[in-house]
């Protein structure tokens, strides 16, 4: 073959190489596994007969197809490589307001040589990709114009397109070629779910019954703690689960020794990787909440909550959020009467993470600051927990001095120089999450036994698995949810529900999210005279 022929090659392959590839879980990094692109085999069709039709193609048509074919390759790329990274689909419509904060979250956690080396790259890369594809086009459109080249990029074209529209028809032959999934088949399934957030007409479900009298949880305060990024891998991950056997052995012994017991079980969240207020608003008002649209058009309604459920049995509900560093009118809707959001909790120690505020911290402000309250009622506490946020690293020391957490320094010297000195890899994230998970193990551990004379219920469970990064492919979206307390009724009702004596949940999960909150409610109510109440079981004309 001719130098000229090669080239001619080697422009095809790369065609249809840059909307065929794979990724390479679980990085960013892509692969190609042999498939085709119908998209190359139509534009190889058109290329030639716009060419022997219009004539030769000109600089600004060269430039205008170069920018439409990246913006195809940019397409594919998000498609491919964000269910390695992220765990689930992309949805333009939501992620794209979303990533300015991810983006910041990033700067603030990222070293400035590394952000400085990333944003050089994306433009070189843009750069270089301009510069190849545009030679490419070039290079094929020139062959309509030679009869040998124009013959067999025509008939390539013809038999790509081809084979795929058999395929789609169901015809199959015994050697075929394997397609890639079309890039407008991409943006047209982007296109469908921007038009269904815009046309807005689903229907919200209706409310579960919140008529709980909470008798069994009287007196008590109760705490509902959403854990971070806590997912079922910490269970089931064989190159976790080990390493969490030791502080999930310490946590368990701080319940038992402080006459406490648990129960466990797996829910299935509506989220994955991220959007954790999506897990929190399905609980909280039991209503499944999986998309931003459906969050946003739910506060606009006056439902009610767990939080105005426990307010009405005459619980004070306080709501303790360390990421919290702006308004948040979901507050309302929740029903929440006191919000201790970042500046009220004012933190003056060393930072970690994105949020900076170490969840021991936060547990330990709260208390003091309640003690300056003037109200004795019981309270109901949301508290959703920070320092397992991506991407876990550098992990704050655990400090066994609570007394200590106030303190300019709370840390000892070499505590804290080891916890800096640890840096997000931002290639392997499991050990970093093993080491979060652990830390907040270590911080509810150590709360258990400061409040060990304290009557109260803990609920603890997952807000979501972490990102698929460090999750693994195929993860379920399973979270476990673990309910400590005294009172040995509620923890028998909750066993007659599916959940399982001790810290470890057991299969099948209970189902989805929004359905325990019904659970939990009947596991702490019975009837005003005595006798037993099942929510789960009342009369299907209640039940909604």
């Amino acid at each position: 073959m001719t130098r000229r022929g090669l080239t001619l090659v080697a422009a095809v392959a790369l065609l249809d190489i840059s909307l065929a590839f794979h990724n390479v879980w679980p990085t960013p990094l892509i692969r190609w596994g042999g498939e085709f692109s119908v998209e190359c085999g139509l534009f190889l069709i058109l290329i030639v007969s716009a060419q022997l039709w219009l004539g030769p193609l000109s600089r600004g048509a060269a430039r205008w197809l170069t920018a439409g074919w990246i913006v195809l390759v940019i397409g594919h790329y998000a498609d491919v490589t964000t269910p390695a990274l992220y765990g689930r689909d992309i949805n333009l419509y939501w992620d794209v307001r979303y990533m300015p904060d991810v983006a910041a979250m990033i700067a603030r956690a990222a070293p400035l040589w590394l952000i400085v080396c990333v944003a050089a790259a994306i433009v070189l890369i843009f750069a270089l990709l301009y510069v190849v594809f545009r030679w490419a086009i070039r290079r094929v459109a020139s062959a309509a114009f030679d009869a040998k080249e124009r013959a067999p990029i025509f008939m390539a074209g013809v038999m790509v397109v081809g084979l795929f529209t058999a395929q789609q028809f169901g015809t199959h032959f015994d050697a075929e070629p394997t397609f890639a999934t079309p890039v407008v088949e991409t943006y047209a399934r982007q296109a469908r779910l921007i038009a269904g957030a815009l046309s807005a007409s689903k229907t919200l479900p209706a409310s579960p019954p919140m008529h709980a009298d909470l008798t069994l949880v009287q007196g008590t305060d109760v705490f509902l703690v959403f854990m971070e990024s806590y997912g079922a891998i910490a269970y089931e991950r064989a190159d976790m689960a080990p390493q969490l056997t030791a502080a999930r052995a310490n946590f368990n012994a701080a319940i038992r020794d402080t006459g406490r017991n648990v129960v466990s079980a797996f829910v299935e969240s509506p989220t994955f990787g991220g959007s954790s207020w999506l897990a929190h608003i399905s609980l909280m008002s039991g209503v499944e909440v999986r998309d931003p649209e459906t969050n946003a058009r739910l506060m606009t309604e006056q439902r009610e909550t767990i939080a105005t459920t426990f307010k009405r049995r005459g619980y004070r509900t306080v709501a303790l959020m360390p990421g919290l560093r702006q308004a948040w009118p979901e507050g309302a809707f929740y029903g929440f009467d006191e919000i201790y959001g970042a500046s009220r909790l004012d933190y003056g120690g060393p930072e970690f993470g994105w949020f900076a505020i170490p969840d021991q911290f936060s547990l330990a402000k709260f208390d003091a600051l309640e003690a300056g309250q003037p109200s004795r009622e019981p309270r109901l506490v949301f508290f959703p927990t920070i320092s397992t946020h991506f991407p876990f690293i550098p992990t704050p020391p655990y400090q066994p001095d609570w007394t200590r957490l106030f303190d300019a320094h709370p840390y000892d010297g070499p505590a804290i120089v080891r916890a800096y000195a640890e840096q997000p890899d931002w290639s392997h994230f499991g050990p970093g999450y093993v080491q979060a998970i652990g830390y907040d193990y270590a911080t509810l551990a150590g709360y258990l036994r400061q409040q060990q004379d304290r009557d109260l219920v803990m609920i603890v469970l997952g807000d979501h698995e972490p990102a698929a990064a460090v999750s693994g492919e195929g993860a379920s979206w399973d979270v476990p949810v673990h309910v400590i307390a005294s009172r040995p009724e509620i923890l028998e009702r909750l066993k007659t529900r599916g959940f399982r004596t001790g810290l470890t949940p057991e299969r099948p999960s209970l189902g989805h999210m929004h359905t325990l909150l019904p659970t939990l409610l009947d596991a702490f109510s019975r009837r005003q005279d005595g006798t037993e109440e099942s929510f789960l079981d009342a009369p299907a004309r209640i039940r909604r």
